[in-house]
């Protein structure tokens, strides 16, 4: 029922005399997200600005050599992590591969936890390996079995990453966090609420009848990696913001250890996309509500956030924060269009 998916645009003009004395009309569109129908702003002005921070690559981060300091390095992990409770699991951490997990010293929820990816202490965007990644994805899924496990109240689940302080990370050293609570997120209230009286009113699911509009539509299509399928965001809320959906998926649970692994593919090759952007930071996420009832699929959510560099401004601005669109300046069809190439190995990078 493809047409109960409404890709809604809504065009503005503003007109001004620019320094030369001439008219000028800068065009904004403003387009409403049909999975959450909040509305974001695409300010095509603003691909006129240049900023210096994104002419290049930066530099690695000061702290980028720090290992001796650092309590997600191997010499101080074992001292410098907490470790879990026996109900979870007698070892303390949880191990996959190169991948080590343990509860978040500093919780924002119940059960919080840090999934280390690789044992460097710092691997610049897209130069992950992709197996490292799948095994930390597993990790977490692993873990959060444990946790539903131990208390089928913590239904709220999600993986997410930052990568670098502007995205706000803490610390340089490659990791995933993984929550579960029995307190939902605003995303989990919003989009388990859409997608339920999605599939009341029409029979059936919302991510999959978004995905088929856009199959449809093809312009922001961008690839898949096994079954999950990439796109660019319509209304985006962040730079560059690119989804991976996975149609008839509802429950981490359900995921097989290629499914991750053809995750960690995808995001690797955003990296890549980013990287050839000159951009270095980037937040990514996951959710699921593991309640046997939930009929939202499973969507991955990757954007990329100002650089960590000096004297970078920051990709949030009065407009965000207080009136609540999101502004940004590349329209999704011409993300997907650069994107696209990452996914036929045709790749080129800014550093």
């Amino acid at each position: 029922m493809i047409m109960s998916i409404n890709f809604k645009t809504v065009p503005l003009t503003a007109r001004l005399v620019g320094l030369g004395g001439d008219a000028i009309e800068r065009r904004i569109d403003v387009r409403t997200n049909p999975v959450t129908g909040r509305k974001a702003r695409i300010a095509y002005g603003r691909q006129l600005e240049k900023e210096a921070s994104l002419q290049e690559l930066p530099p690695r981060p000061p702290t980028a050599d720090d290992v001796e300091s650092c309590p997600f390095c191997p010499g101080r992990l074992s001292s410098d992590t907490p470790q879990f409770i026996d109900d979870i699991t007698s070892d303390g951490r949880l191990t996959r591969g190169r991948s080590v997990l343990f509860p978040n010293l500093f919780p924002y929820g119940a059960y919080s936890a840090v999934s280390l990816f690789d044992e460097h202490h710092f691997v610049e965007i897209g130069k992950a390996a992709v197996e490292s990644y799948a095994d930390s994805f597993i990790n977490c899924g692993e873990y959060l079995k444990r946790v539903l496990h131990y208390d089928n109240n913590a239904v709220f689940t999600g993986i997410t990453q930052n990568h670098l302080p502007s995205a706000g990370g803490s610390l340089v050293h490659p990791h995933l966090q993984v929550h579960a609570d029995s307190i939902g997120g605003n995303h989990h209230n919003l989009l388990y609420s859409r997608a339920e009286d999605f599939h009341k009113k029409y029979g059936s699911y919302l991510f999959s009848e978004y995905l088929g509009a856009e199959q449809k539509n093809e312009e922001r299509l961008i690839g898949l990696t096994g079954s999950w399928n990439w796109l660019a965001a319509f209304a985006p809320e962040g730079f560059f913001e690119i989804w991976a959906i996975l149609p008839g998926i509802f429950s981490f649970f359900e995921l097989t250890d290629q499914d991750w692994y053809d995750l960690a593919s995808g995001v690797i090759r955003v990296q890549h996309f980013y990287r050839s952007l000159c951009r270095n930071g980037y937040n990514l996420g996951l959710i699921s509500i593991e309640n046997g009832q939930n009929v939202m699929e499973l969507r991955l959510v990757i954007l990329a956030r100002s650089n960590y560099a000096p004297w970078v401004r920051s990709d949030f601005t009065g407009y965000e924060t207080m009136l609540g669109d999101m502004a940004t300046f590349s329209p999704p069809e011409q993300t997907a269009e650069l994107a696209r190439k990452f996914w036929r190995h045709d790749k080129t990078s800014c550093g």
